[in-house]
């Protein structure tokens, strides 16, 4: 609501009742002091007084009062105070003002009625004075016409006329008097009143002018300006009024002349600082006075941004014309001319305040300048100031020495300057504000940024850091920025770090980015420097190569040392780009200051971080980076927290792709290589040792990285990122794949597994990683460190939700010192000279047994009590828990490596030409020839004691439960649980693997067959090689060549299959309750052995052939692998040699120009196979060809005549019942009787072939020429599905398998001392009879397949359907361990790994070949 509107409602409305009386009373009480005016309240505020008289006019205008009643209110209201008429006419001339707009207004008319009543109770003076000559005569008030004439006449007689002065009207000798009086020989002792007297006395006796006598006093403190004293006291007492001196002071500074010869600032500018001091005049009073403006200041500011802006972005541009003429060459900073710095009359003020030591007006007038920087003179001037500031304080705490003591500061004369620093906290007044004020200005003065550095040093020494954020600020705003400015000053950064590396690594790394990127990006200065120095950088990283790293290492330490970061994020670049880069880089570092070094490490970071790593699991830039920073940071001594925590960060956010950093790191710093193509020496090589795993176990020798590994030990657990790496790579390690396929499918839109590459590389990249860090934290830390840190088992179990291969690989080391421990402490109790090789071997056992209990109560409970039932918590933990260097020694490792050092001592020796260093080299061979023959000798021991151990331990190993099923149970929970999750670890634990199931089946541990564990592995490895990342192909691949070996060296070395297998429990067939075996027939014959052998190699390539038919990128990659690894073994016969290398020249055609890693892959596979060509043997050399009954009987033997007995209790009782004679020859009458029966079946099936033999081969022959490559593949696979065992056969009815149960399988010797594998049950005659009725069926399709029906291809292809749907698929080898798993297989006799759901993408494939072959 409106004042107005309000006075209407309040006043006007009741004006004749009580408003007139209410606005007299209202009036009345703003008037309480007559000597006062009544404009204000005793407060100071305005009262109202003029708003109230302006609203009741405006009423008397506007008609909503009479004028008379308004006269007659105002004349009585005049009459209160002597003001009050003043304040009428004041609102008057506003209204005349308002209402003169309009001359012909009723408003204008009632306006001039008031005033022209107004002269009835006001001066006729005052309206004259107060109204305007037009509106008096339109009042009436001047009736003279003639008036406004004669007041024009007066105003230019006044101002436009000049007068007639009497110059000899002021006496020159007054001024001269003065003169002398001002300048006499003044002492200390006179006193201002004195002289004021004299003062006084000249201007009256000869009518002295008062400012020309206050302009002379100035002149005269000009010249004395050491008398301040005297003179202040005599301004401020000779001239109260500040504003007549600023006006005085301003008129000497507008006719100051600048003079070029100045060295120190003119006299006046230090008058002006001195009266500023002591407050004689205001900042506000002379400033208006100083040129130049402030405009012209910000203008000079901005231009000289934008040229060095300009600059800059010439320095981006890339001119494809080659060099121009006109192009960006260096920035010369342009000499300042002095001309300029002293026309400036603020800043050569700012000097003389700092002169006479004003720093608190010195930092008003620094606030009020639009400048960017500090000039070199004020700044100069400052840094003085702050010398003696801080003399005390350090002199006190920071000398040198106490016998050096230095120049000593003089303190501060002026009694108004700011008070020294005695301690620390007295910085924080003056000192501080003053280098934060001064910024990249500090740069001047070297020796006072010493001081304060080192102050800030002591004071963080302190308990407390009195100084803490404050030394981080001047830093940042400081010592930084001037260090940029400092040109090559190595020192002073070497200071600045010692300051630096006090401080934790994010304070430090966000200094360093405000240093490169807010204040290299405000102040000019420094972005001159930053220009230049990516001139220089780009110019020298031009020519830096391995041939001149001294000369271009030395200019880029130079540049370093002032402006690193902006160098560093250009090399990084070119890092990033050209790799080749990196080892002249690394050398050049040398050069460099420690805190260029820091500087690169933020640099590194930042550049790490600011890429990110979307896309490809290893980025070629993230690769350059992450090589460079292994190299970088093992040569030369940089912090790892930030990088190391970065990794680890980075881990928390499920983001594993610079784990490729952490492994370069432990890789260059420590010696520990993750290389997955590692040679098979280097693997025999790494089961020793820790001296022979370095000499021979990695393609680089370990040399010279004890320093930078306890550098990135101290760092890795010095911030508690060892375990926690360990722990965030393994759970990494199964996140990435399904966290990376879930972003694939929701950002691409593609089908989740469409990056299976990448998500494999990345698993991968963690386990290398895993392994490599565990290794590392393995042998750096001392046993009971590593003990003390890592996690139990349990917990790391339960709580990080790791597997046990995880858990174990961190724990087998500190099992190892815990049992080693324990075997000291035995040692030592018992008497040493009755020591024997028995006694060692019960104290380890002891020790053993021991260490691992702890181990086995907290592992039972992580896995359901029915494993136990199979195998035991013993035989898991043991299992776990040992490793390669504990099952054998590498003897040949060891030979062959102490040959090499013996010849290269023997090399040493010879050369002369080294003298000395030749001796020492020898020296040095002989030493490791030493410890070598010393750590052999030790592990020989050693694995003598873990094999007596295991020996007397496996006998409990596998619980009997043969009145309930065979012994598949126990290979299942052995693979699943044990050998699938360890083989693909790491390949030394590939070969463990191989190594110890050669182990179990040497000690002839009980319940455990070897025979169905390898048939099992070789039988069905499609799913196993399919779900394998490409690291965990290569080492399942290496797992299978062991393995293979193994089996193949029986196969082809008879007296050794007798020898390690013949009478060994693992090659038993025939299990009964009482775990007896007595016959002869109870085991696996020679020639039984190598059926079964040829079976396998069937399986393993009709697996093959599936998955390189399958057009899958991983299944293909994951074969062509397992492919290689196995290629000394497998393919061994002509016939799979040929189906295998159709398949992969099938792969090389579709993908020579799709995927050219397959294509690479399947190549170089090639070429190997057919360098083994020569080498492949035929069926027959394999193994004895018999008919078809027995090749099948012989290929079902782990599954058919491994069984048990359910009743065998009862049948026993009841043959011990007959006499043993009648037993006996009852047995032997009935074995003679079928093999009477056997060799006649076998001569009549042998003659009726030889007739039909030449034909067929020749119709074939024929038939080979003309037929496709489609139908070839069609019969391989066909070839294939008849030499393993068919659907009906894998999956039986329950009724069959009842009866096969009951079967019991007998073994008769032949004349050459083989055991033929043959059914002795009433349907033999029958079986025999079908497999012949198959045979001749399957070669009369053949005879007759160009004229195969499809009809009959496709009532086939419904039979294999309906099969399936009757069929339970089964589950992989590598299944989980739920409920409804064991009720599926573990309750069944028969192998759970018959049963595949593979199956069905070989059926497709079948029929995919079928529908071809019609086509």
């Amino acid at each position: 609501m409106g004042s107005f509107a309000k006075f209407v409602s309040d006043y006007c409305k009741t004006w004749d009742k009580t408003g007139k009386e209410q606005f007299v009373k209202n009036v009345t009480q703003s008037i309480k002091d007559e000597e006062k005016s009544p404009l204000f309240t005793k407060s100071g505020k305005l009262s109202g007084l003029s708003q109230s008289v302006y609203d009741l006019l405006l009423c008397g205008l506007r008609g909503n009062l009479k004028k008379d009643v308004v006269l007659a209110t105002l004349k009585e209201i005049s009459m209160l105070h002597a003001d009050i008429p003043s304040i009428i006419l004041d609102v008057v001339c506003v209204f005349d003002a308002e209402t003169c707009i309009d001359v012909q207004s009723d408003e204008r008319t009632n306006f001039c009625y008031i005033v022209r009543e107004l002269e009835t109770f006001m001066s006729d003076k005052l309206l004259k004075e107060r109204l305007e000559i037009d509106t008096l005569q339109d009042v009436g008030t001047l009736k003279n016409k003639n008036f406004y004439t004669k007041f024009i006449k007066i105003k230019t007689k006044l101002y436009y006329k000049q007068r007639k002065f009497n110059l000899f009207r002021e006496e020159s000798e007054g001024y001269a008097k003065l003169i002398v009086e001002l300048n006499q020989e003044i002492s200390e002792d006179t006193e201002w009143k004195t002289l004021l007297e004299i003062i006084q006395s000249l201007i009256g006796c000869f009518n002295l002018d008062p400012n020309r006598v206050l302009d002379i006093i100035l002149e005269s403190f000009e010249a004395r300006p050491h008398l301040d004293n005297l003179f202040i006291s005599l301004i401020k007492n000779y001239m109260g009024d500040p504003q007549v001196i600023s006006e005085v002071l301003g008129f000497k500074l507008g006719n100051m002349e600048v003079q070029d010869n100045l060295k120190e600032p003119p006299p006046l500018m230090t008058v002006i600082a001195l009266l500023l001091q002591h407050q004689v005049i205001s900042l506000d009073d002379i400033y208006p006075w100083l040129r130049p403006d402030d405009t012209i200041m910000a203008k000079e500011a901005d231009k000289e941004l934008k040229s060095v802006q300009d600059y800059i972005r010439k320095l981006s541009i890339v001119s494809t014309k080659g060099p121009q003429t006109n192009g960006p060459t260096e920035f010369v900073e342009e000499k300042s001319d002095p001309q300029e710095y002293w026309s400036n009359q603020k800043l050569v003020l700012s000097e003389s305040l700092l002169k006479v030591t004003a720093w608190r007006e010195f930092a008003a007038l620094a606030a009020r300048l639009p400048t960017t920087g500090m000039a070199a003179r004020p700044a100069i001037a400052l840094c003085n100031m702050l010398h003696a500031l801080v003399e005390p304080l350090y002199r006190m705490h920071c000398r040198v020495g106490p016998k050096i003591m230095g120049k000593p500061v003089p303190p501060l004369k002026s009694s108004l300057a700011p008070p020294a620093c005695k301690t620390f906290d007295d910085m924080k007044e003056t000192v501080i504000p003053a280098l934060i004020l001064l910024g990249p200005s500090l740069h001047y003065d070297p020796v006072l940024m010493y001081k304060i550095i080192r102050i800030f040093r002591t004071a963080r020494s302190k308990c407390d850091d009195p100084l803490h954020y404050e030394a981080l600020t001047v830093l940042d705003a400081a010592i930084l920025p001037s260090l940029t400015l400092m040109e090559g000053n190595c020192c002073m950064a070497e200071e600045v770090y010692t300051l630096l590396k006090l401080y934790p690594y994010q304070c430090r790394y966000c200094l360093y980015s405000r240093w490169k990127n807010e204040a290299g990006e405000r102040i000019p200065s420094l972005m001159r420097v930053r220009g230049n120095s990516l001139q220089r950088i780009k110019h020298i990283m031009k020519r830096v190569s391995k041939e001149n790293i001294k000369p271009q290492g030395r200019l880029i330490g130079k540049l370093s040392h002032a402006a690193p970061a902006f160098l560093f994020d250009y090399m990084l670049l070119q890092i990033q780009t050209y790799d080749n880069l990196i080892g002249p880089v690394v050398e050049s570092l040398k050069y460099l200051t420690s805190l260029s070094l820091d500087v690169l490490g933020c640099c590194l970071l930042e550049a790490l971080a600011r890429r990110g790593t979307a896309g490809a699991a290893h980025p070629p830039w993230l690769q350059a980076l992450a090589a460079f920073a292994g190299a970088a940071f093992k040569k030369h001594n940089i912090e790892l927290t930030a990088l190391l925590q970065f990794v680890a960060n980075r881990l928390k956010a499920q983001q594993s792709q610079d784990l490729l950093i952490l492994k370069e790191i432990v890789q260059k710093m420590a010696g520990i290589e993750a290389a997955e193509e590692m040679t098979s020496e280097q693997l025999d090589a790494m089961a020793g040792g820790e001296l022979l795993k370095g000499e021979a176990g990695y393609f680089s020798q370990v040399r010279n990285t004890r320093r930078s590994s306890a550098r990135l030990k101290e760092a890795i657990v010095g911030n508690n990122l060892d375990i926690a790496l360990c722990i965030l790579s393994a759970q990494q390690r199964h996140c990435c794949v399904w966290k990376e396929s879930e972003e694939e499918s929701t950002s691409s839109g593609e089908p989740p597994g469409s990056q299976l590459k990448v998500v494999g590389r990345l698993a991968d990249q963690c386990q290398d990683a895993l392994v490599q860090l565990g290794t590392f934290l393995a042998s750096s830390h001392a046993p009971d460190e590593y003990a003390a840190r890592l996690p139990s088992l349990q917990e790391l179990l339960r709580d990080y939700h790791v597997d046990a291969d995880v858990a174990f690989f961190l724990h087998r080391p500190v099992l190892a010192q815990k049992i080693a421990a324990r075997v000291e402490v035995l040692r030592k109790g018992s008497d040493i000279k009755a020591d024997t090789l028995e006694k060692s071997i019960e104290r380890y056992t002891t020790a053993a047994k021991e260490t691992l209990e702890p181990i086995l109560l907290s592992v039972t409970p992580m896995l359901p009590a029915r494993v136990w039932e199979d195998i035991s918590p013993e035989f898991y933990v043991t299992f776990w828990s040992l490793s390669m260097y504990d099952l054998r020694v590498p003897v040949e490792s060891y030979e062959r490596e102490i040959e090499r050092l013996k010849t290269a001592a023997a090399n040493a020796a010879k050369d002369t030409s080294q003298g000395t260093k030749g001796k020492k080299e020898q020296e040095r061979y002989n030493t490791l020839i030493e410890k070598l023959q010393e750590e052999r000798r030790r592990q020989q021991e050693h694995v003598s004691r873990v094999s007596a151990r295991l020996q007397r331990e496996c006998s409990g190993w596998f619980p009997a439960r043969a009145a309930k099923s065979a012994k598949n149970e126990t290979v299942t929970r052995l693979m699943q649980l044990c050998l699938f999750p360890r083989c693909v670890f790491t390949a030394a634990d590939a070969l463990y693997c191989a190594e110890f199931v050669h182990t179990v089946h040497s000690l002839k541990t009980p319940n455990f067959s070897t025979l169905l564990c390898y048939d099992r592995l070789f039988c069905d490895i499609t799913y196993s090689v399919m779900s394998c990342s490409e690291g965990e192909a290569a080492r399942y691949g290496q797992f299978l060549r062991r393995v293979l070996g193994t089996a193949m060296r029986w196969h082809a070395d008879r007296a050794a299959f007798h020898a390690e297998c013949a009478h060994y429990p693992g090659f038993v067939t025939k299990y009964r309750v009482s775990n007896q075996f007595t016959e002869a027939n109870d085991h696996v014959g020679y020639e039984n052995y190598r059926h079964v052998c040829h079976k396998w190699h069937y399986k393993i390539t009709k697996a093959m052939v599936v998955c390189l038919d399958s057009g899958d990128y991983v299944q293909i990659r994951n074969a062509l692998i397992v492919l290689i690894r196995v290629l000394p073994h497998f393919p061994v016969l002509e016939k799979l040699a040929q189906i295998i290398e159709r398949k992969v020249d099938k792969v090389k055609e579709e993908e020579k120009t799709q995927r050219q890693d397959l294509y690479v892959l399947a190549t170089g596979y090639s070429g190997q196979l057919r360098n083994k060509v020569p080498h492949m043997m035929r069926e027959s050399d394999f193994h004895q060809v018999v008919d078809k009954l027995k090749v099948a009987s012989a290929a079902a033997t782990p599954a058919a005549t491994i069984k048990e007995e359910t009743n065998s209790l009862k049948q026993e009782q009841e043959t011990t019942s007959s006499p043993p004679q009648t037993q006996d020859t009852e047995k032997r009458e009935s074995r003679n009787s079928d093999r009477r029966r056997d060799e006649s079946d076998r001569e009549k099936e042998t003659k009726r072939e030889s007739r039909t033999s030449i034909k067929e081969r020749s119709k074939e022959e024929m038939r080979s020429k003309e037929r496709s490559p489609r139908e070839r593949s069609h019969r391989e696979d066909r070839y294939l599905e008849t030499v393993s065992p068919p659907h009906d056969h894998r999956h039986p009815p329950d009724d069959i398998e009842r009866d096969v149960k009951r079967r019991k399988v007998e073994t008769a010797g032949n004349g050459k001392g083989t055991k033929d594998i043959e059914e002795r049950s009433p349907e033999k005659e029958k079986r025999k009879t079908k497999v012949r009725g198959d045979e001749r069926k399957e070669r009369k399709m053949s005879r007759k397949r160009d004229r195969a029906d499809d009809t009959a291809l496709m009532e086939q292809k419904r039979r294999r359907d309906e099969q399936k749907g009757i069929i339970k698929m089964g589950s992989h080898q590598n299944g989980s361990q739920e409920d409804h798993h064991y009720e599926k297989y573990h309750k069944r006799d028969k192998s759970p790994f018959r049963d595949r759901s593979h199956e069905e993408p070989r059926d497709k494939h079948r029929r995919s070949n079928e529908s071809k072959m019609r086509r």
